[in-house]
């Protein structure tokens, strides 16, 4: 009963992403009007290095990093979880992600807290255009709380609620938004299957003192003491978007193991994306990654579509301790590197 109620939702998403004509018409239309555009990024070094193929999560993946991808793959925890990445991203603009997840029987949950750091921005106006010594920040900010149940030993769902903080000097945008997926085990195959929605919430707007100007009505005088006026901010909606992954893991003689990935995004506001991803892993010890993700227009994107990474996996007893490295090619820029830190009990 259960399988076919997992069916029937997979059949039913991909309906709503594909059935209507227009759909991909509708899309053309709204491209580029979404905010949040940052809750698109990978921030852990796995998931980046694999193209963000991971929506039918892996079995040996850390419950924490899996929540960007989907929050049925949470399930894979089977204790105490905890994990902090950086994302050195481009313009010198620095990420930072931790979370922890734990384990209790056929239930997991987990807290995680995703932060950017813009640093120091000289501070121009339109009466001082010149850059001087008087700066000022920006930040996102994500707090997210998870929860992933195993209903089956082939079928697992989760659901994360996010709160968005988002601050621009004197202005800033709070919201929610939601993430919800399933994942489907085919028996001892090696076979997995993956559906996730991200980024469902309300619209944000803007506010702050920063909308607040000060302008004489055309009835007063020269001299007359200038009207405070706060500028109402524009309602923006997020970057939602639907995924379906599949993964295929196996043995390469007694030592190796290969996982070949596969991912579909149907994005609301922007380009489809298609991803391929490989992972080979010596020794349950030393793992190396590589995928590619296309869409239709490359040039809308400073990506190239290729990503790289490795990762090192040390078993100690009942700790098992992950540090990997990721590397995602641009075409303007340097590149974007992250390093991600992991260790379960």
């Amino acid at each position: 009963m259960k399988t076919k109620l997992l069916a029937y939702c997979l059949v039913a998403a991909f309906l709503a992403a594909f059935a209507l004509p227009d759909a991909q018409a509708q899309k053309d239309r709204r491209r580029g009007t979404a905010g949040a555009d940052y809750l698109l990024i990978p921030i852990t070094a796995r998931t980046a290095a694999l193209g963000t193929t991971t929506t039918s999560g892996l079995s040996d993946m850390s419950g924490v990093e899996v929540l960007f991808s989907n929050p049925a793959g949470l399930t894979a925890n089977g204790g105490t979880n905890a994990l902090f990445s950086r994302m050195e991203y481009v313009a010198d603009i620095g990420v930072n992600y931790l979370g922890v997840a734990q384990n209790f029987g056929n239930n997991n949950i987990a807290l995680s807290l995703m932060s950017w750091d813009f640093g120091d921005i000289p501070l121009q106006t339109e009466e001082q255009p010149e850059i001087s010594s008087v700066t000022w920040s920006a930040s996102y900010v994500t707090a997210g709380l998870s929860y992933a149940r195993q209903f089956t030993d082939r079928i697992s769902a989760g659901v994360t609620a996010k709160v968005l903080s988002e601050n621009i000097d004197d202005v800033g945008a709070t919201g929610m938004a939601f993430d919800a997926g399933m994942t489907y085990t085919v028996g001892e195959s090696g076979l997995r299957f993956g559906v996730s929605l991200k980024n469902l919430g309300p619209q944000m707007a803007y506010s702050g003192d920063g909308l607040v100007q000060l302008i004489r009505l055309p009835s007063q005088s020269g001299n007359a003491t200038p009207n405070a006026v706060t500028l109402e901010g524009a309602d923006f909606e997020l970057p939602s978007l639907l995924n379906f992954g599949v993964a295929y893991s196996r043995p390469i003689g007694a030592s190796s193991v290969v996982t070949v990935l596969g991912n579909f995004r149907s994005n609301s506001f922007e380009e489809d994306q298609y991803a391929a991803g490989l992972e080979v892993g010596l020794l349950e010890i030393l793992y190396v990654r590589g995928s590619y993700q296309l869409q239709s227009d490359m040039d809308n994107t400073f990506y190239t579509g290729t990503n790289f990474g490795a990762g090192l996996n040390l078993n100690l007893g009942d700790t098992r301790f992950n540090v990997d490295y990721a590397y995602r090619s641009t075409d303007f820029f340097d590149g974007v590197n992250m390093i991600t830190a992991s260790v379960t009990l």
